[in-house]
């Protein structure tokens, strides 16, 4: 068996530097931040710090994160969009392979918004509510014998973190999905 080999050059390299490669780059910082952000960085920083400055963190990471996730998927969606055009005359036809894949980063982009301009300032607003409630009483939020207001605030802040979490693994599936897809067909599909 014969192998082709290929010399790189610097026209090559510049050659590399295409919307197909932009695209993939696009998709995986935005697979790779949500896989961190979701499941490691966070755990990482829960353990490390001190519950208050666990939540101040991600009182200020989230926002980032929410906003730089609607970003990427409203330009992976347009980009996606613009170079599968049935998407748009089928878009209520979700199982169309490439109507599927703009439904996945649809996805993203409207679970990742309701958490940044929703859930998530609810969420922050909640917990700070909670904090000042704990100085005034001078328990923690998981003491016994806390006030009624404070387990009120103690069941409203779990709601709103589930919703946050399973917002974020919506996001995270379609981002599977979407890889899964890339990865075996292509962004040129069939």
């Amino acid at each position: 068996m014969s192998y082709r080999y290929e010399r790189l050059s610097f026209s090559g390299l510049v050659d590399l530097i295409s919307a197909d490669g932009l695209y993939h780059l696009g998709f995986s910082f935005l697979f790779g931040m949500s896989i961190w952000v979701n499941f490691i960085g966070g755990v990482i920083a829960y353990r490390a710090l001190p519950r208050q400055q666990f939540g101040a963190l991600q009182h200020r990471t989230f926002p980032v994160f929410f906003s730089t996730s609607q970003i990427l998927s409203s330009i992976l969606l347009i980009l996606w969009t613009l170079s599968h055009p049935d998407v748009v005359s089928n878009w209520y036809n979700p199982v169309i392979a490439d109507v599927a894949q703009a439904w996945a980063l649809a996805t993203v982009l409207v679970t990742q918004g309701t958490n940044d301009w929703v859930v998530g300032p609810l969420t922050s607003k909640t917990m700070f509510k909670r904090q000042r409630l704990e100085k005034a009483e001078g328990k923690n939020y998981n003491d016994s014998g806390v006030s009624d207001e404070m387990k009120a605030l103690n069941k409203r802040f779990g709601m709103l973190h589930g919703v946050s979490y399973l917002l974020s693994m919506g996001a995270v599936v379609g981002l599977i999905f979407h890889g899964l897809w890339l990865g075996n067909v292509g962004l040129r599909g069939y």
